[in-house]
């Protein structure tokens, strides 16, 4: 099973080089995607192009990376979603609907990793939102902002307990 990986609006694929490589350590196939920045709604096909066989797929990304995967698990069956930092909302600014619409439409399990300062996803928010996934995980970081590198080495074992449980 491959796992695909998409970075945040200010990144890149190379930037998703922690993840991507810290997963093959494990033994996983795990590969960058690479998006334009623009509407997550336009970035879907880019994302689609770059994943070999979704059903059999686990898709995922940073912030706006993984909105577009999670996009592309509303529109077409994948094996799983991975959600790191997911932008459930502009810093300040709660309102946190349009971004979530789609989830109920994500009929694969989902595991979403949160820091508990992130100014893009106010948890109590989050929580609320995931009634919206019919199959969801959500394990948070104390302390831990809009990105997850400091906590890298469990993001990396909980992304290969979840694959493992999806084998």
């Amino acid at each position: 099973m491959s796992i695909y990986l998409a970075h945040g609006a200010s990144g890149n694929a190379a930037s998703m080089a922690p993840y991507v490589d810290g997963l093959r350590g494990f033994g996983l196939d795990a590969h960058a995607v690479g998006l334009p920045v623009r509407s997550a709604e336009k970035a879907v096909p880019t994302y689609r192009q770059q994943v070999d066989q979704p059903a059999g797929a686990i898709i995922g990304g940073q912030s706006y990376g993984g909105r577009v995967a999670s996009l592309l698990a509303a529109d077409e069956k994948v094996r799983g979603l991975i959600l790191i930092s997911y932008p459930l909302h502009r810093p300040g600014r709660p309102e946190w609907e349009a971004r979530t619409a789609h989830w109920p439409s994500i009929s694969c399990p989902v595991l979403l990793l949160s820091g508990e300062a992130d100014p893009f996803c106010r948890l109590e928010l989050l929580r609320v939102a995931l009634d919206r996934l019919p199959d969801a995980e959500l394990v948070t970081y104390p302390r831990v902002g809009h990105g997850l590198l400091s906590v890298l080495d469990d993001v990396l074992e909980r992304m290969v307990a979840f694959e493992a449980g999806l084998a």
